[in-house]
């Protein structure tokens, strides 16, 4: 892949995507949006990745939201249009990823980097690590996803003072709030959240991506129709069969 942004590391099982932009704090922009959606493509496809887990370069920042200065100028029209085609490209895509994708976050995550995180399915953060949405101050409101996928860990109440106030918070707040899954210290943070990805990797990764495809509809009308399809079909598949076979000879399963 020709990435401009972008380091890609493969490790055992894992891909290591780490966002390349540490002299703007790992700010989003264009050039990070294609190139995020260009790795996405190639390790869906990858079979040698069971995991992602995405981070930020440097200790200061995992991203520090959005680069504003492409934006600057943008009328409502403009702006709808940004949010729309990003939220479908790059962040609905995370969210329904079919292989689990870790946020380590190693720094700031604010803004669209907090927004990253969010529709990554698990997050780790290092104890320096800062949290929060300042679109506020700016006279806006998140635009990828921050509104939604926010109340869904934390609350409508706890997601509403957040996005309202435009507060930071810490990492123990984080983790107390639900926000993240995980605190560590900044050196064992890349560690940390390979070792949850190898604990991902045991198991069957067709159920992996069945369950997201469930997890991702919870609290609406679709979602335990898609856990009924979803459980049925995972009988069909040789996983099941590797499963079963291994649970009743009780040794451990080797899913290809």
């Amino acid at each position: 892949m020709n990435l401009e942004t972008i380091l890609v590391e493969k490790k055992d099982q894992n891909a290591i995507v780490t966002i390349n932009r540490p002299k703007a704090l790992n700010a989003l922009n264009a050039q990070v949006f294609l190139d995020l959606a260009k790795t996405l493509k190639e390790l869906r496809k990858d079979d040698t990745v069971r995991s992602v887990i995405l981070t930020g370069s440097g200790e200061k920042a995992f991203v520090a939201g959005a680069d504003i200065k492409e934006f600057a100028s943008f009328n409502d029209k403009q702006g709808s249009k940004l949010a729309k085609k990003n939220q479908q490209k790059i962040f609905n895509k995370i969210e329904n990823f079919p292989k689990p994708i870790i946020a380590a976050i190693n720094g700031f995550a604010l803004g669209g980097g907090l927004e990253l995180a969010l529709a990554c399915h698990v997050r780790i953060a290092s104890e320096n690590a800062k949290l929060g949405f300042p679109e506020t101050t700016l006279g806006l409101i998140p635009g990828y996803g921050g509104t939604q996928r926010l109340p869904q860990l934390v609350g409508k109440g706890i997601a509403s003072e957040l996005i309202f106030s435009a507060e930071m918070i810490d990492a123990d707040k984080a983790l107390a709030l639900g926000l993240i899954n995980q605190k560590t210290t900044a050196e064992e943070l890349l560690t940390k959240a390979e070792e949850m990805a190898n604990r991902f990797n045991k198991n069957s990764g067709n159920a992996i991506k069945n369950a997201i495809q469930a997890i991702n509809l919870a609290g609406t009308p679709k979602g335990y129709r898609k856990e009924i399809k979803n459980f049925g079909k995972g009988f069909k598949h040789t996983d099941f069969k590797e499963g079963v076979d291994a649970f009743l000879n009780k040794r451990k399963p080797e899913f290809k």
